[in-house]
């Protein structure tokens, strides 16, 4: 198995926290609200039912990471599976683009929020 950068592990922990928290205004703030904003971020988390919740570090061995192979800058996409306190690992997931950027956080566009 392929090591990933450790600056996506760092971000979706960052992602995770906001979203866990309740941030949302932090995370449209961190996307510069690219593809989904504050309010469609709650409404869609709200709409599920479930409170979020911080998933079990092991979490972040399995994260599904697909690199864009000849993108400048470098980008992954990204698949966050969302745990909620009812259920643990939910059928809510966030897919994101986080791009290569100096700095120890990646920049995020966040692709879609949805039940899979």
């Amino acid at each position: 198995m392929a090591t990933i950068d450790p600056r996506i592990r760092l971000t979706v922990v960052w992602l995770q926290k906001h979203l866990a928290a309740g941030d949302y205004v932090a995370v449209e703030r961190f996307t510069k609200g690219v593809r989904l904003s504050e309010s469609q971020l709650q409404q869609g988390i709200s709409d599920y039912g479930q409170s979020l919740v911080m998933p079990p570090d092991r979490v972040l061995d399995q994260l599904d990471v697909i690199e864009v192979v000849g993108s400048s800058p470098k980008r992954w996409s990204v698949r966050i599976d969302l745990w909620t306190a009812a259920e643990g690992r939910s059928d809510l997931s966030l897919e994101c683009t986080l791009i290569d950027q100096p700095g120890e956080l990646l920049a995020v566009e966040v692709d879609n929020l949805h039940v899979l």
